[in-house]
């Protein structure tokens, strides 16, 4: 796991994720709503979630490889760009 997470961002459990009535999970990053995931990739996420709900660590780093490369750091520029 040091290999993976040289910085230590998952110690701090930015990741956190909600299961709906339909069986669809919605994860967020530092409460903001960023994937959503359905059918049958949704139920094989929640069996490992299940899998390791012992090991925070184990759960952070399966949410952080679902969603991705989302944050590029150029978020925010978008909004502020001179026309």
């Amino acid at each position: 796991m040091s290999e993976i997470d040289k910085r230590n961002k998952l110690n701090e459990e930015p990741f956190d994720y909600q299961v709906t009535k339909k069986g669809t999970i919605l994860i967020s990053y530092k409460g903001e709503q960023i994937k959503i995931v359905k059918d049958k990739e949704a139920e094989r996420l929640l069996t490992k979630i299940k899998a390791e709900e012992n090991n925070s660590a184990a759960v952070q780093l399966l949410l952080a490889k679902i969603t991705g490369n989302f944050k590029r750091g150029n978020e925010k520029v978008g909004k502020n760009i001179r026309k």
